[in-house]
């Protein structure tokens, strides 16, 4: 590298401590822009257009930074080493090189505001979530209960069984009256006597337990079913018979041969035959009414049937006040 002493044919001032070199540098650059301003202002005043103004300086225009490097023994090299360029104000004076920016395209004009469809894909808009409809609960409809007849059984029953008992009473006193030991002045006490016997209720307490359990069993069947088994209430009070005299003796009394005595005496007894024939019809026309009522309840059975699968067709109904 050549001495720069010997290309310029000057003097060249040695290296100074860095403070002074980085003041010098400040003072030239506040000179400069002086010199720079003044000669703007002469310009603007030789100008014969007053409309254009002088041009100032722009924020573009700035200096370049001073950076401090930190002290070290060896000499710092500074812009006197190198080759004074022609932009020199003054031959002894500190050079420096002003520099011009130019303001980029993109600063200058305004940002351009994103589209919708940009803004949508750049940042979707927060949607906030529809509210869930609450749910409802609607109590299920039961499924209807079908309705029995055997309760209808049982009442009309008792009716059944106080017919039985005032007929059966009724032919108690006739056959008394055909043997003679019934007459006209003691027909009430007889009638009286019979009633406190167990020969009478017996046979009567048994119709109507028979009578009542052919209707819990048939329950809401048809006539033609009293009809039929209507035979064995008649068989069940001619068995009532027979154990009606057997409590009447009474039997825990009664020896094995005199109680099987009594039974062969009333197995063709005329009684024994009227409760089984009372037995049969009694069952027959009464268990009439029994059917007719459980026809009746099959009906309304069928009906509510019916109408929960309506109502479980339409499904829930929401009713506003």
């Amino acid at each position: 590298m050549s001495d720069p002493k010997s290309s310029y044919g000057e003097p060249v001032e040695e290296p100074g401590p860095v403070d002074d070199v980085v003041g010098q540098a400040n003072a030239g650059l506040a000179d400069a822009e002086a010199a720079r301003r003044e000669e703007a202002a002469a310009q603007a005043a030789a100008d014969p257009d007053p409309q254009e103004p002088a041009a100032e300086p722009t924020s573009t225009e700035t200096a370049e930074p001073v950076t401090r490097e930190p002290v070290s023994d060896e000499p710092a090299t500074t812009a006197y080493d190198a080759p004074v360029d022609e932009t020199v104000v003054a031959a002894n004076e500190p050079s420096y090189t002003e520099r011009t920016y130019d303001v980029p395209s993109w600063a200058e004009e305004p940002a351009a505001q994103p589209t919708d469809a940009e803004s949508v894909h750049a940042e979707p808009a927060y949607v906030a979530p529809a509210a869930s409809p609450q749910p409802i609960f609607v109590q299920a409809p039961e499924a209807p209960r079908p309705r029995g007849n055997r309760a209808a059984a049982g009442a009309i029953g008792v009716l059944a069984a106080l017919t039985f008992a005032v007929l059966y009473l009724a032919a108690w006193l006739g056959f008394g009256a055909i043997e003679g030991s019934v007459t006209a002045e003691t027909i009430g006490t007889d009638a009286l006597e019979a009633l406190a016997t167990a020969s009478l209720w017996v046979p009567v307490v048994v119709f109507f337990l028979s009578f009542w359990l052919l209707g819990a069993i048939i329950n809401r069947g048809r006539w033609g079913a009293w009809v039929i088994f209507g035979l064995l209430v008649g068989l069940a009070s001619y068995g009532g018979q027979i154990l009606g005299q057997l409590f009447q003796a009474p039997f825990w009394l009664l020896t094995a041969r005199e109680g099987a005595a009594l039974v062969e005496e009333q197995v063709l007894a005329p009684l024994a035959i009227v409760a089984f024939v009372l037995g049969r019809e009694l069952t027959i026309w009464y268990g009439a009414w029994v059917a007719s009522r459980g026809k009746r309840v099959t009906e309304l059975n069928t009906e509510a049937q019916r109408e929960y699968e309506r109502t479980l067709e339409a499904g829930p109904q929401l009713v506003r006040p």
